[in-house]
């Protein structure tokens, strides 16, 4: 009961970190915040994505690249040129690794204001600290585990970022719904997305890119976006509601 106890807070509070901060406020600023608030959703993103911490920055630079490219030769990840989720996986890591470690040129458009700490970051990426949060998963199925085969899942945790990214960058450009027509492949997993915490209406978001609620018909509904309106009240964030974005901001 503990392990999957702990799967299930680890998969929904890193993907929170990923849809709320790295993708809705760090590439697209949906909305605002100050930089006592930004640093404390860099901390939390740290905790609770652990071995596979992304840096804001990169991650921001990559997803508009996306936009910008999407299902072309140059877009980060696209499954309509690799012959597998894996290899696409393998290019998108090599693409932000590059990115972070400033080996490919990247166009000011792809850049403009990025959240930036650079030092928190060179911390989270330190091999020492990723494999000391390995070393805590470990211990916690050392303890908690009740059979032998619960270990099948311990990997997921090292990699959790990156298996959230790529049920969408492959699965949501290759199966489900349409809203609207596009210029890609993008598509809406689930009528409700209960897995991605909205992310899965993929479609919907390539249409409107600078909209903070993903979901468009009446069942899409849309967690993260009920998370960003009560932070708004709250006063931790402001919603910037004249945002208008298109594929062609990136482009």
């Amino acid at each position: 009961m503990a392990i999957l106890v702990f799967i299930i807070a680890h998969w929904y509070l890193s993907l929170f970190a990923q849809t709320f901060f790295h993708h809705r406020y760090a590439a697209h600023k949906m909305f605002t915040m100050s930089k006592f608030w930004e640093k404390i959703f860099y901390i939390y993103s740290l905790l609770t994505q652990g071995a596979s911490f992304m840096s804001p920055y990169a991650y921001g630079v990559m997803h508009r690249q996306h936009h910008a490219y999407a299902d072309t030769e140059k877009d980060p990840h696209s499954p309509k040129y690799e012959p597998n989720l894996f290899k696409m996986m393998w290019k998108t890591k090599t693409h932000y690794d590059d990115i972070y470690a400033g080996r490919i040129i990247v166009e000011d458009k792809f850049k403009k204001d990025l959240p930036s700490w650079e030092a928190f970051e060179r911390f989270g990426d330190l091999w020492a600290v990723r494999l000391s949060w390995v070393a805590l998963y470990i211990t916690f199925y050392v303890f908690f585990a009740p059979y032998w085969w619960v270990f099948l899942f311990l990997p997921l945790h090292f990699v959790i970022g990156p298996a959230q990214g790529v049920v969408i960058n492959w699965f949501a450009h290759k199966v489900g719904y349409k809203n609207f027509e596009v210029n890609n492949t993008s598509t809406n997993i689930w009528p409700f997305d209960w897995l991605m915490l909205g992310e899965g209406y993929h479609n919907n978001h390539h249409k409107y890119l600078g909209r903070p609620n993903f979901g468009h018909k009446w069942h899409e509904i849309d967690p993260v976006y009920i998370a960003i309106c009560i932070f708004n009240k709250l006063g931790i964030i402001r919603i910037r509601t004249n945002m208008i974005q298109t594929e062609a901001d990136f482009a």
